[in-house]
C-alpha cells in the first residue's frame, strides 16, 4: 500500500538558511501532522554536489518535502528521482525566490514569466515520480503582475499536471528590492489568492505570506485548501504545538515547551557525536519562550555558550534551568475551535 499523500492544512515554508535538517527535526518535536519543507536545494547542487549534505534527512521529519531550484527539465526529473529513492514526501519546484543568484540563475521567481518552461518542467517531474509534483509561486513580478498573467501561468502549468500551487499572495521585484524586501515590502493580496481559488476549484491552493498565527490560519482555511506560515514559525515556534490539535483535529494536547526539549536531545547527542557543532542545532530553539518569562536567558545562554569548542548538553541543561516551571510546563497556546452548531 503506497503512503499516504501529505496533508497541505498546514505547512512551514522553505527559508534558506532556517529550514535545515536540524529545524526540521526540532520542529516535528512540536507537531507530527505539518507538512515540513527542505530549505531550497538547486539542481547542480544534487547532480554534482555533496548529496548527503544537501538532501540527507532524518526518519523522524516525515511528512518532509524537497524544494527544488531549477530550470532544466532533464535535471528536475533526475532530481525527482534521486529524491523519491531517499524517501521524500513531495518534490516543489521554486518559482518564487527573487533573489539575484537565483535569478541569474534562471529559476526562482523569473520563472514565472516562462510558464512554459515551468510545465515542461513539473510534466517531466511527474513522470520521473509518483510523488505529488507541487509548484510555490508569487502573484507576479515585476510588471508581469496582471490577475491575468497570474491565471494564464497557473492554467498553463496546471494543463501540465500540476495539481498543488503554493501561492506567496506578494508580487516580487527581480531588480531594486532584496529578497528581505521582497517578503516585506510588496502588499498582501490575499484577495487575488482567493479568486485564484475560485477560478480553479478542482486545484489544491496553498496561501504563503504574511500569516501570523494558528487563529489567523483558521480563518484562511474557510476558503484556501491549506495554509504555509514562514517566519512566524521561525521565530515563535512553539505555535506549532497547537496545530495538531486545532487544525488537524487530534485528540491530544500541545506538547509543553520543556516536553520539546528533552524530545529534541537525543538527536542534539547524536550530532554532537558525529562532531557537529550545539550552536548549529540550537539556534533554531532560540524563539522558542518568544513572548514569556525566562526567554532572554534561554536566548542569552545558547548565543553566548552554544558556539564554543566542546559545548554539550550541559548548556542546554544550564538555558532551561532559567526558564520558569510554569512556562517549561504550559501546554498552549490555545485557539477557539468553532463548535458544530
Amino acid at each position: 500500500m503506497s503512503a499516504p499523500l501529505p496533508s497541505h492544512t498546514l505547512s512551514v515554508a522553505p527559508m534558506m538558511d532556517w529550514t535545515d535538517r536540524h529545524c526540521r527535526v526540532f520542529h516535528r518535536t512540536l507537531t507530527r501532522r505539518t507538512l515540513l519543507y527542505t530549505e531550497m536545494v538547486t539542481t547542480g547542487a544534487i547532480l554534482h554536489g555533496d548529496r548527503e549534505r544537501h538532501l540527507g534527512f532524518s526518519g523522524a521529519e516525515h511528512p518532509v518535502a524537497l524544494q527544488l531550484g531549477g530550470s532544466d527539465a532533464a535535471a528536475l526529473a533526475e532530481c525527482a528521482r534521486i529524491a523519491t529513492d531517499l524517501g521524500y514526501d513531495e518534490i516543489n519546484l521554486n518559482c518564487g525566490c527573487p533573489s539575484d543568484r537565483v535569478s541569474s540563475g534562471s529559476f526562482g521567481a523569473c520563472l514565472m514569466g516562462t510558464p512554459d518552461v515551468v510545465a515542461r518542467a513539473v510534466e517531466a517531474m511527474r513522470a520521473a515520480t509518483p510523488l505529488p509534483v507541487t509548484v510555490k509561486h508569487r502573484i507576479g513580478i515585476d510588471d508581469l503582475d496582471s490577475y491575468g498573467h497570474l491565471r494564464h501561468f497557473v492554467e498553463t502549468v496546471a494543463a501540465a499536471g500540476g495539481e498543488t500551487f503554493i501561492v506567496h499572495a506578494r508580487k516580487a521585484w527581480l531588480s531594486g528590492l532584496s529578497p528581505k524586501e521582497n517578503r516585506e515590502v510588496p502588499p498582501l493580496r490575499y484577495d487575488v489568492v482567493q479568486r485564484l481559488k475560485a477560478d480553479f476549484p478542482q486545484l489544491t491552493l496553498i496561501l504563503n505570506g504574511g500569516v501570523p498565527d494558528l487563529a489567523a490560519a483558521r480563518r484562511h482555511l474557510a476558503w484556501a485548501d491549506g495554509v504555509m506560515i514562514g517566519r512566524a514559525a521561525y521565530s515563535d515556534p512553539y505555535l506549532l504545538a497547537s496545530a495538531d490539535r486545532d487544525l488537524f483535529g487530534e485528540s491530544a494536547e500541545p506538547v509543553t515547551r520543556r516536553e520539546a526539549v528533552e524530545a529534541y536531545l537525543p538527536y542534539v547527542a547524536g550530532q554532537l557525536a558525529a562532531g557537529q557543532p550545539l550552536n548549529r542545532m540550537m539556534k533554531h530553539t532560540l524563539g522558542l519562550f518568544a513572548g514569556q518569562p525566562g526567554a532572554r536567558h534561554w536566548k542569552r545562554t545558547l548565543s553566548e555558550q552554544g558556539h564554543r569548542p566542546g559545548a554539550g548538553l550541559d548548556v542546554v541543561r544550564a538555558a532551561l534551568a532559567g526558564v520558569p516551571d510554569e512556562v517549561l510546563d504550559a501546554r498552549g497556546p490555545v485557539i477557539a475551535v468553532a463548535q458544530p452548531g
